[in-house]
């Protein structure tokens, strides 16, 4: 099995005719993907890569019956976008455009609450589920099919991570990139939720940074909900005092949000830490 996505999802691309929406609709199609449309206003009647363009997202449902979204529009767009797709019933939405304004970001993730719909994102890499479906800008290639389930708030680490479990033969359920801004549709809590009710993922990995307290929340749930067994790692541990990060949810106030009030609330939790990425792979061979 896998969460929120699976072999069935039928994905129409926001910003289809795009550079990044022309390369990311072959890179998903090459990895087994359902892109059955893409949304490029007054370009219908197009294609990119034999995928059919429509003007509206209502357009592209009614034609193909499309249910997911990937979100690749300029940030300016991006809430209307989000709206536009909700409001044609679609239920899974995945958000990769960064640099969206927190007031539009809380409106969009409030509204697709409201509509039951899953929200990935913003600004963040996606979703894939090997053998299944990869919806997002995630490289295919690091993936390997199995039973370990990785959440994480950064993009390149989670390559890493991935690719360092796939060398070691431990694939993945499902690997969900939550985003790096502080108002995100999917939280680690939702994910621990999700793979502790699916029964093919085994042990789960939690890629964490500094800055607000997404960690720490998680280790509070994982003490009340969680059975199988976590791991995880925490960026910016050796980041200077002051120090300005990337992510915009990297952001540490009155004392909360460091490294070390993470690592403290994850060993409570009995949560195995890596050092480093590439040790995740050994913790988890050495535990399952």
């Amino acid at each position: 099995m896998s969460i929120f996505v699976d072999e069935k999802n039928k994905v129409v691309v926001q910003g289809a005719t795009g550079h990044q929406g022309v390369f990311h609709i072959g890179e998903m199609k090459g990895f087994g993907t359902k892109v059955v449309a893409g949304v490029t206003p007054g370009k219908a009647g197009q294609d990119v890569n034999g995928v059919p363009i429509f003007n509206t997202v209502l357009d592209a449902v009614n034609e193909t019956k499309a249910d997911t979204s990937l979100i690749l529009v300029p940030a300016r767009f991006a809430k209307d976008a989000v709206f536009e797709a909700l409001d044609a019933g679609i239920k899974t939405v995945v958000v990769i455009t960064e640099n969206i304004p927190f007031h539009d970001a809380i409106e969009f993730v409030h509204y697709a609450k409201y509509n039951n719909a899953v929200l990935i994102g913003p600004n963040c890499p996606g979703i894939a589920s090997p053998g299944k479906s990869k919806i997002g800008i995630l490289p295919g290639s690091i993936f390997l099919e199995g039973n370990v389930g990785v959440a994480s708030r950064s993009g390149t680490l989670t390559y890493e991570i991935v690719n360092s479990l796939s060398e070691k033969n431990m694939g993945q359920s499902t690997c969900v990139g939550l985003g790096g801004d502080p108002i995100i549709g999917t939280t680690f809590i939702d994910t621990l939720d999700a793979f502790e009710k699916d029964k093919d993922t085994k042990a789960m990995v939690l890629v964490g940074e500094i800055g607000g307290t997404a960690e720490e929340d998680a280790s509070e749930y994982i003490i009340e909900h969680i059975s199988k067994p976590v791991f995880a790692f925490i960026a910016g541990r050796t980041a200077p005092p002051g120090k300005r990060m990337g992510h915009a949810g990297a952001i540490i106030a009155r004392g909360k949000g460091t490294a070390a009030s993470k690592i403290k609330a994850f060993e409570k939790a009995d949560v195995k830490l890596a050092k480093f990425p590439t040790d995740i792979a050994d913790l988890v061979e050495q535990s399952i």
